[in-house]
């Protein structure tokens, strides 16, 4: 079953930004329905003549590199397909996390149209990327050219980091495209709208900046650029972006909460147009700093839904938690170790609120059974619905439940990160398949003690829900 369109959040860190030199591509994968499962997989290495992708969503058949490297990825169900594989790292710990849905103005549209038919969409973008490209700006010059070859049919933002690079991505109508790197000592956050601004032109050797085949010509010629200046010099946004009241409460609430969390010295509005796309921190940011972002609800602010239960006052903003959220990821590639186990993938399945991150090493041949067989219907043997369970247990008791499971959370990531410099050390005297077969060993032991630790939680929770029943007739007849 292929999953509509969907709205997610990104956060991306450069490696001067971060606590221990990691960049980092943080992004909730959010789905248009309260359910959309999504499993996690590695794809082996492949060797395959005539090879091809096919879209279900255009019926593009898109010929690929015969040889395919090994890759992580997080698949629409069923995880056999290859589609929409959302994000992940390939053997050359180049990350990638695509699927970003963002909106173009109009105005631009009419000039160059989406390409519904035979066209590059979010389903086959990571798919017919990561596996064949060995930096980060590697992969924006071939999606690059796959889009100005095929067209898209979608607007989209896509994220990709190496051990020094990270660089974002955004399309522009059917066929163009621009990318910018990403400052080391910057953070930068992406809601479901054109965020790059400045684009330099005079930047030849795309150290920091890069763009479609003609794309300066495109809006000379069509008279795009609305301050008709310098044209060597453009921003982005302001030609291609959408600039309206939805965005205010849909989108930039997003940008205004992280930029308050992680420099709350700088006062603005959640409902600005004029945001900046990327900040320097006031703090060196750690893996829970990209969690509790991706895991928030405006707390501390009139806008958290958890806090305000009037309905005349009811939040307006939409949340960067919220039940619509499927899967999320930290890809974390750490400068401070060898290459060979420096990749780390953090998944959350669910409510990103409820569910604690647990890491991967990406330089796996597997992952736990019950993280890449996901079903379509209910099957609590299955991590996405494992993890989906605690939303419909805890939403309605939030206010007693949420200290217990903050309490679990923590535990989990404390764990988590302890599991990580015990496996660091044992990863340190081996090579080739010995150490893939420690790190896939141990990151499944990691995993299945982080869902053995869920399913004690969901006994509790049960429990206690039970014992808050409004109909407890024990009250009125005790023998």
């Amino acid at each position: 079953m292929l999953k509509k369109r969907s709205s997610c959040t990104s956060i991306l860190v450069g490696k001067d930004a971060s606590l221990d030199g990691s960049t980092m591509i943080g992004r909730d994968e959010d789905s248009s329905y309260p359910v959309g499962p999504q499993a996690f997989t590695v794809r082996p290495a492949l060797d395959k003549k005539h090879n091809f992708l096919v879209s279900k969503l255009t019926g593009l058949k898109l010929p690929v590199p015969e040889h395919t490297q090994r890759y992580t990825c997080e698949p629409n169900v069923p995880a056999s397909a290859r589609v929409s594989e959302e994000g992940g790292f390939n053997e050359h710990n180049v990350a990638m996390s695509a699927t970003e849905t963002l909106y173009n103005n109009s105005h631009f549209l009419g000039y160059d149209p989406l390409v519904k038919k035979n066209s590059i969409n979010e389903d086959l973008m990571l798919s017919s990327t990561l596996p064949y490209i060995t930096s980060a700006r590697e992969g924006v010059q071939r999606l690059g050219h796959l889009i100005e070859r095929y067209g898209t049919g979608q607007s989209n933002g896509i994220a990709f980091a190496d051990k020094n690079d990270l660089w974002y991505m955004e399309t522009a109508g059917g066929h163009h495209w621009v990318a910018v790197r990403i400052p080391d000592d910057c953070y930068a956050i992406a809601p479901n709208q054109i965020s790059i601004r400045k684009i330099d032109f005079t930047d030849t050797q795309h150290k920091n900046y890069m763009w479609s085949t003609g794309f300066k010509d495109f809006i000379v010629k069509n008279n795009l650029d609305p301050h008709h200046g310098n044209h060597n010099q453009i921003n982005f946004r302001e030609i291609v972006g959408t600039h309206t009241e939805a965005d205010s409460h849909y989108n930039t609430p997003r940008v205004w909460y992280g930029q308050k969390m992680f420099n709350p010295e700088i006062k603005q509005s959640p409902f600005s147009q004029h945001l900046p796309f990327f900040r320097k921190p006031n703090h060196k940011l750690s893996v829970e700093d990209v969690e509790h972002f991706l895991a928030s609800h405006y707390q501390r602010t009139p806008y958290d839904p958890f806090a305000n239960k009037q309905e005349h006052i009811k939040p307006t903003l939409r949340s960067i938690a919220m039940a619509r959220n499927q899967i999320s990821h930290i890809l974390q590639l750490r400068n401070n170790v060898d290459p060979k186990y420096a990749a780390l993938e953090w998944i959350s399945f669910g409510f990103t609120n409820y569910s604690p991150y647990v890491p991967f090493y990406a330089n796996i041949n597997a992952v736990p059974e019950n993280y890449e067989n996901i079903s379509n219907t209910v099957n609590l043997n299955n991590a996405y619905w494992l993890y989906r369970l605690l939303d419909v247990l805890i939403a309605p008791h939030y206010s007693k439940f949420i200290n217990e499971v903050n309490v679990y959370r923590k535990h989990c990531q404390t764990y988590g990160i302890h599991r990580i410099r015990e496996i660091d050390v044992k990863a340190k005297s081996l090579t080739g398949k010995s150490l893939i077969k420690l790190l896939t060993k141990q990151s499944t032991k990691t995993a299945n003690h982080v869902t053995k630790t869920t399913w004690t939680l969901i006994h509790k929770l049960i429990k206690k829900s039970l014992n808050l029943s409004h109909i407890d007739l024990a009250k009125y007849y005790p023998y």
